[in-house]
C-alpha cells in the first residue's frame, strides 16, 4: 500500500573545510532529522567538500570515491540505525579516467536503493563540471525506498522540463533536487535575487505540471575560487519544499545553514492530477521534434 505522507528534512550547509568534518556535520543534521520524527533526509550536492568545480585542476579528481565506498558505508550504517532513507551526493570514480556526480540512495535497512547519475552536465565560469563528470547515463528513472518511489535530479538537470517529465512518467511520487548554485558575489543585489526567483519558480513549474511535490536542498555562504581567477561564489541557499501545485510548503533563508523539515502529502497527487489533467492530455504524437536539437 502506497504511503500517503512523508515527513523529510533538508540538510542545507555550508562548507566545514575538510570531508570528515562535512560528515560530521551531516551525520548531526541525520541524527536530528531522526529526532524530529523524519522518514528521509535529503543532503545537499557534493555535500563532503567546497564546490571544487570553480576550477579545472586535476589534483581535484583525487576527490573522487567509489560506490560502494567510505560516503556510502557511513551512510548506509546511519540509516539502517536510524531507520530512514538517506539522499546522499558524491564524486564518483566509476573507472580509472571515468567520473560522475552521482546521487547515493540509502534505503531504511541500511541498502544501497539505487543510484542516480547526473544526466546534465554545465560548463559556465565558476561551474567547470564538464572538465570532471561524465554525462550519466543511467537515464531518468526513479528509486523505490521503504518510503517511496524517489525521482532524484540533481543540480543542472533541475532546468529541465523534460527530465522532470520523464522521472513523472517512471512513477516518481516526488521530485528531490540536491543543488550546489549560487552567484557571482560581484551581481548585483537585484540581479542575485532574479537568479535565486528563477531558480524557484523553474522547479515550482516543474512540480506543478508533473502534480508532484518537490524537495529541493541547496548550500550556502560564499567560497573563494582558489585559482584566483573568479571572485568566487556566494551559494545562495534557499532550500525549500513545494507540494504538487507548487505552494511552498517550507523554506530556508539565502544566508545561514539550516536543517528544513516539512511534512508533504503524497496522496496529493491523485485529486491534483484529476482537476489539471496534465498526462491525459499530453499530445505525445506531436512531440517528436523535442528528440531533435533544433528545429532549423
Amino acid at each position: 500500500m502506497p504511503r500517503s505522507s512523508l515527513t523529510l528534512a533538508l540538510v542545507q550547509q555550508s562548507d566545514q573545510g575538510s570531508t570528515a568534518a562535512n560528515l560530521e556535520d551531516c551525520e548531526a543534521a541525520i541524527r536530528a532529522a531522526s529526532i524530529r520524527g523524519c522518514d528521509l533526509v535529503l543532503l545537499q550536492e557534493l555535500h563532503n567538500g567546497p564546490y571544487f568545480c570553480q576550477t579545472e585542476n586535476p589534483d581535484l579528481f583525487d576527490l573522487a570515491e567509489s560506490i560502494p565506498g567510505p560516503t556510502t558505508e557511513r551512510l548506509s550504517a546511519l540509516a539502517r540505525e536510524l531507520e530512514l532513507v538517506i539522499v546522499g551526493s558524491l564524486f564518483e570514480q566509476r573507472a580509472p579516467g571515468l567520473y560522475h556526480s552521482t546521487a547515493v540512495v540509502l534505503d531504511t535497512d541500511g541498502a544501497l536503493a539505487g543510484i542516480y547519475r547526473k544526466m546534465h552536465v554545465p560548463d559556465v565560469p565558476g561551474g567547470y563540471e564538464k572538465f570532471y563528470f561524465t554525462p550519466g547515463d543511467l537515464g531518468f528513472n526513479p528509486i523505490d525506498t521503504a518510503v517511496g518511489r524517489l525521482g532524484v535530479l540533481m543540480g543542472w538537470d533541475q532546468w529541465f522540463p523534460e527530465a522532470a517529465r520523464a522521472m513523472a512518467l517512471g512513477g516518481a511520487q516526488i521530485l528531490l533536487a540536491p543543488s550546489t548554485i549560487g552567484s557571482n558575489p560581484n551581481d548585483t543585489p537585484e540581479e542575485q535575487q532574479r537568479q535565486i526567483q528563477s531558480w524557484i519558480t523553474v522547479q515550482r513549474g516543474q512540480a506543478i505540471a508533473n502534480g508532484l511535490s518537490l524537495a529541493a536542498c541547496n548550500r550556502v555562504g560564499y567560497e573563494p575560487d582558489p585559482s584566483g581567477a573568479m571572485p568566487g561564489t556566494r551559494f545562495w541557499g534557499s532550500s525549500f519544499v513545494c507540494g504538487p501545485q507548487g505552494e511552498i510548503l517550507a523554506q530556508a533563508d539565502d544566508q545561514a545553514p539550516k536543517l528544513l523539515v516539512a511534512e508533504v502529502d503524497l496522496a496529493r497527487t491523485e485529486p491534483v492530477r484529476r482537476l489539471w489533467p496534465f498526462l491525459r492530455d499530453r499530445r505525445i504524437e506531436a512531440y517528436g521534434d523535442l528528440a531533435r536539437r533544433f528545429r532549423d
